[in-house]
């Protein structure tokens, strides 16, 4: 310990022993008598404090310089409790919501059950782990997975020492062991004995907090990337990998920056897949704004047989979330009823490109109140065709609007950076909601368009010096500003 440090060291020492002491009547009996507790009562009542869960050890540590890995090491080994020091584990009975709770004494005598925490995948294979908790498992067995209802024969199991798997014969209650070539389990899964079941409550992986669009840099990285991010996403379940049906792109997801940039180093060590990470494209939409009649009218002539269709509807927007409608409002025979739903489907296939920036077009209604036919050349296709013209027509005069992504974010972070982050927020185009206490943490919750989000990260991380988190939804779509939406419209062209 530095020597200007040391004062300070030893008073943090009294004070944790100090609170060590108030939670047995033994030790603060003897703090009282002496002022302190002797050495050999120390590491023993840190040990109950953590098992009371009245102290929460932390320790400063870097895997990469190689600082604090020792202590943090030899703390897991000295103050936490074993697998017997828990007495009993708790979980329910089914994976129904309200299933009935149940416990288990963790003790090799009980009836087996085992706790699936992590999956490891790489280019040999999938290694499962697991913590037995009860009762043993001998190699070569057939257990039951009550969390997916089905049978697994375990083969050889192993103990992990280092980078190196031994194989051992039986598991106790408390022992971690590595199985190989499971088929149906995945992480989060429990092994228990049917005639006595216990689940165990699976770990609550945090939604992704960013997205980037992920490329592979060449065909043969194209053809590797699924099956290579399918073994990775089995062993690291706070990845997503998605395709945004709008922008036609791939998104790699996870907790921050950090995570999504170890995911892509990790593909290219593992698995010799090369990718580039990119902002996400918005998928910004398109809809109308004001009420129009218009005509579709389509006619070929090329000699022989031609195309004719002819079509008339009001087109009018629906309030958001309304989708798509379409009315058949012809009463006669103007249009022949079989062509009528060609009409719809050509509406819809011109909805999927829109006339301002080229994305889908949501939110209208259409009313086909009139049109006509020709009885040798009108077909299903000219009136699809027919249909496509009437869209046209109609998204010149129906005043066309952007719609964008507006996401509900939650900002956690200590209080003094409040202002600072609703500043900020404001400068997105944010719109504050509310304010709640979180602890000694301030939640802040806002609307904020999704384009504004994209880069939020860096910045977050910069106005609390790391000390602050985020999580957002989708909300709702809302209109661009007229502003922002020329630029969106011009960059589209």
């Amino acid at each position: 310990i530095p020597a200007e440090l040391k004062d300070e060291a030893a008073s943090s020492r009294e004070a944790l022993i100090e609170v060590i002491a108030e939670g047995n009547d033994a030790l603060l009996e003897k703090f009282f008598d002496l002022g302190t507790l002797p050495d050999e009562d120390v590491l023993p009542g840190i040990k109950s404090a953590i098992l009371e869960r009245r102290v929460v050890p932390v320790f400063a540590t870097s895997a990469l310089s190689n600082i604090g890995s020792q202590s943090l090491i030899e703390a897991i080994v000295n103050y936490l409790p074993s697998p017997v020091d828990l007495g009993e584990v708790t979980g329910r009975v089914s994976t129904e919501a309200d299933a009935e709770e149940t416990s288990r004494k963790v003790s090799s005598s009980e009836p087996y059950s085992a706790f699936v925490f992590r999956t490891v995948a790489d280019q040999f294979g999938r290694i499962t782990l697991c913590k037995i908790y009860s009762g043993s498992i001998k190699a070569d067995a057939t257990v039951f997975n009550l969390t997916k209802n089905a049978p697994e024969r375990l083969g050889p199991i192993h103990v992990i020492q280092g980078n190196k798997m031994e194989k051992i014969t039986e598991a106790n209650a408390g022992d971690i062991i590595a199985v190989t070539k499971l088929k149906e389990t995945t992480t989060g899964d429990t092994f228990a004995d049917k005639a006595t079941p216990i689940i165990y409550t699976p770990v609550r992986f945090p939604e992704p907090a960013i997205n980037f669009a992920i490329v592979p840099k060449s065909r043969q990285d194209e053809d590797k990337l699924s099956t290579a991010l399918s073994k990775m996403l089995e062993e690291d379940q706070a990845l997503r990998y998605t395709r945004e049906a709008q922008t036609k792109e791939f998104l790699l997801s996870g907790s921050g920056q950090l995570h999504v940039e170890a995911a892509v180093e990790k593909l290219r060590r593992r698995y010799a897949v090369e990718v580039e990470l990119h902002t996400p494209k918005v998928p910004y939409k398109e809809t109308i704004k004001v009420r129009v009649e218009v005509q579709g009218r389509h006619k070929k002539q090329s000699g022989g047989r031609g195309q004719f269709g002819d079509c008339k509807c009001i087109f009018e927007p629906l309030p958001r979330g309304g989708g798509f409608e379409f009315v058949d409002k012809i009463f006669g025979g103007s249009v022949p009823a079989n062509f009528r739903p060609a009409i719809e489907k050509g509406v819809l296939e011109a909805a999927v490109v829109g006339t301002l920036a080229g994305y889908n077009v949501i939110d209208f209604k259409v009313e086909l109140i009139d049109g006509s036919y020709h009885p040798v050349d009108s077909d299903e296709l000219s009136f699809k065709i027919a249909g496509r013209k009437a869209f046209r027509n109609a998204m010149e005069k129906a005043k066309p609007i952007l719609l964008e992504p507006v996401m509900h974010v939650e900002i956690v972070a200590p209080q003094e950076f409040s202002g600072d982050l609703m500043g900020d927020i404001n400068t997105r185009r944010g719109r504050i909601q509310g304010m709640d206490a979180r602890g000694n943490q301030q939640v802040i919750k806002a609307q904020v368009p999704l384009s504004e989000m994209l880069n939020y990260p860096p910045t977050l991380n910069s106005i609390t010096a790391a000390r602050g988190s985020y999580s957002m939804e989708f909300s709702h779509l809302d209109e661009v500003p007229a502003l922002i939406s020329q630029k969106i419209i011009a960059e589209a062209q």
